[in-house]
């Protein structure tokens, strides 16, 4: 009898593995897609703003406010203790600042601006991915967020910038994305590994009044909290032109 479970139970992890193994990479975007609220959903957003809060051990409380606007705009401000954090990534140029350099803009870095760019789409990079440029290679399953099973799809942008995937194998939601370089933000006195990995988890997704899905949590790697998004704004009027511009 206890052969007989042993056996079934090795059927059932076999048969499990065959399964994650058949998936398609567009097999499995395509879930993802409909899981994200569907294509023509997702096709139809212009623009993304978010506002959320962490709050570090020592009891320091850091803002964020997020703009992502069609190819056109990615700005994010991020507020805390010591002072605030500027990135601006347009379809050309970029910028951040620091307060360690008084707050002042400086032009963000190439691969910072490769790096930052793609988050100027608000429907993400699996949407219409061969027509944007992107490439998609599924590199197989692994485990992450506490052992959660994921597939692992690697996307190369056109600009040659490569992030990893981990696209949860039960809700089809994003779980993590991962890029070598450290974080794309344009301040932090070139002290960054180049090779370092820099890992953003995702959480607690729930679907807006317009069906869209998006998460409502995220942890930063090396940031040490986790951010909840209390405010949320699809497809709302955005003045790219003043926010394109440092010092704005």
């Amino acid at each position: 009898m206890m052969n007989v479970r042993i056996a079934s139970i090795t059927l059932i992890l076999l048969t499990a593995g065959v399964h994650l193994q058949a998936q398609t990479a567009d097999e499995v975007i395509a879930k993802h897609i409909d899981a994200m609220g569907g294509k023509d959903k997702l096709q139809a957003l212009r623009s993304l703003y978010m506002e959320g809060v962490a709050v570090m051990a020592n009891g320091t409380e850091i803002d964020t406010k997020t703009w992502k606007v069609k190819d056109k705009l990615y700005r994010q401000e991020i507020s805390f203790g010591m002072g605030n954090v500027v990135i601006i990534a347009t379809p050309t140029k970029g910028w951040s600042s620091n307060p360690r350099n008084g707050g002042a803009f400086a032009p963000m870095p190439d691969e910072a601006l490769k790096a930052a760019q793609p988050q100027m789409d608000p429907s993400g990079p699996f949407v219409d991915y061969a027509a944007k440029g992107n490439k998609v290679e599924l590199q197989g399953a692994d485990t992450v967020s506490g052992g959660k099973k994921c597939y692992k799809l690697k996307v190369t942008f056109p600009s040659g910038q490569e992030v990893t995937y981990y696209i949860d194998v039960q809700t089809y939601y994003i779980d993590r994305e991962s890029r070598k370089g450290g974080s794309m933000m344009g301040g932090g006195g070139g002290r960054r590994d180049p090779n370092a990995p820099f890992n953003i988890d995702f959480g607690d997704y729930q679907k807006t009044p317009e069906g869209y899905v998006f998460p409502n949590t995220i942890i930063a790697g090396g940031f040490g909290a986790k951010t909840s998004i209390e405010k949320l704004e699809i497809n709302k009027d955005v003045d790219v032109d003043k926010l394109s511009k440092p010092g704005n």
